[in-house]
């Protein structure tokens, strides 16, 4: 890490005020299937210093499925199926707000419970709702405690699939919506490794004099301004006990740096943790973009449940990622799927692929019935005789990842 990079790292976290702070299961729950107090009640007792300190603070915990089949006796392997899973959440998210309410009231904290689905995020009203109502608990210097209402959702407990349908499949990516929706100003993913690594444990095990302690110091990267395709060959899958992985940080990661926002992947093995972040140390992995992508281009992107697809051709797929065009009736070549106006929508290439997400113009019937009157006069005399009608506005269209970086 250079001098800018530390200079940088230590303005924005001195600057934040809205703070997004995420615990893993692998954090929140000890061995024994209960909660790891030695590992909880330090980073509470950080929370409640630097909110003494005027920062807000908005913590998304995992670890209730872990607490409910602990209290319950139930092996790990039962966790495979999603209705045991649903039953242990809804014991076990009883005994994690216990757990906080007692650790926070022990500083004069006030805590809610704040438990949320995927219809919170892909409907557009009700996302400004959740907006509000987490705004009115942060001015009343309450701290929400936030997770996936396991106990009625199924898309968080079914981590086995590979759904591309989901808008969240796991609590880094929960958190990252929310800071991104509330417009915080830093994303704290706590974890039980030092960071984002360069090398993988492989290498570790070729070298038996490299202890797991100084393997992590020698190789956590501590800087990132881009993520690119390389950095995502390092991450490895879920995580033992939980869901995301550092693939999923690093995808909340991005999401944070889109909100204009600072990102950090750390240890919350260390007890001083978040002081550390907070005072600029180099802790961790830290994520830091200087562009941003305005909130409702956030939602499309990232949040909104994608309700269809539509097919275009090669000119429309250029005209979209080169010209910054709109989506015209022209460059459609098929439509999947039952929509309205405004729901949001998938762009994909001939082949297939994804390349943008947009809020339709139209309803799907009216986007078949224009296609189909413009191949009508097509067929009649050789050309269309119908105008171009506008699928999706520009201004409603979001480039996806490495299509356009600077979208």
């Amino acid at each position: 890490m250079n001098q800018e990079e530390r200079n940088e790292r230590q303005r924005r976290f001195a600057a934040a005020n809205r703070i997004v702070v995420k615990l893993g299961t692998s954090t929140v729950t000890g061995t024994a299937g209960s909660i790891s107090e030695e590992r909880v009640e330090p980073i509470v007792r950080s929370i409640a210093a630097l909110k003494r300190a005027g920062r807000q603070f908005v913590l998304v915990s995992s670890g209730a499925v872990g607490l409910g089949a602990g209290r319950l006796g139930l092996p790990r392997a039962r966790l495979n199926d999603v209705v045991v899973r649903q039953a242990c959440a809804a014991v076990g998210q009883n005994l994690l707000m216990n757990a906080y309410e007692q650790m926070f009231a022990a500083h004069d904290v006030k805590i809610a419970q704040v438990l949320l689905t995927e219809e919170d995020f892909g409907d557009r009203r009700r996302y400004q709702n959740l907006r509000s109502t987490m705004e009115k608990l942060l001015k009343f210097g309450v701290v929400p405690i936030v997770n996936e209402n396991d106990t009625v959702s199924t898309t968080e407990l079914e981590y086995l699939s590979e759904s591309a349908g989901r808008i969240f499949g796991d609590n880094d990516r929960l958190a990252a919506l929310v800071m991104s929706k509330l417009e915080a100003d830093a994303l704290v993913l706590l974890t039980d490794v030092d960071g984002l690594m360069s090398q993988t444990n492989e290498a570790k095990a070729n070298d038996p004099t490299v202890t797991a302690s100084l393997f992590q110091a020698m190789n956590v990267i501590p800087f990132v301004s881009e993520i690119t395709p390389e950095l995502r060959a390092l991450a490895a899958g879920p995580s033992t006990g939980g869901r995301g992985g550092m693939r999923s940080k690093i995808e909340a990661a991005q999401i944070a740096m889109r909100a204009g926002g600072i990102a950090v992947i750390a240890s919350g093995r260390q007890p001083d943790i978040l002081e550390r972040v907070f005072a600029g140390e180099e802790v961790g992995t830290v994520f830091v973009s200087s562009s941003r992508m305005h909130g409702k281009r956030r939602w499309i992107a990232y949040a909104a449940s994608v309700r269809g697809r539509v097919i275009v051709n090669t000119g429309a797929r250029n005209a979209i990622l080169q010209s910054k065009a709109s989506l015209l009736s022209s460059g459609v070549t098929g439509i999947e799927g039952d929509f309205d106006s405004l729901d949001v929508i998938s762009i994909a290439d001939p082949d297939g692929r994804e390349f943008a997400r947009g809020m339709a113009n139209c309803p799907s019937i009216e986007m078949q019935a224009t296609i189909a009157g413009s191949q009508a006069g097509a067929a009649s005399d050789g050309r269309s005789q119908q105008k171009a009608v506008v699928f999706v506005p520009r201004d409603n269209i979001v480039i996806l990842e490495e299509s356009n970086r600077n979208e």
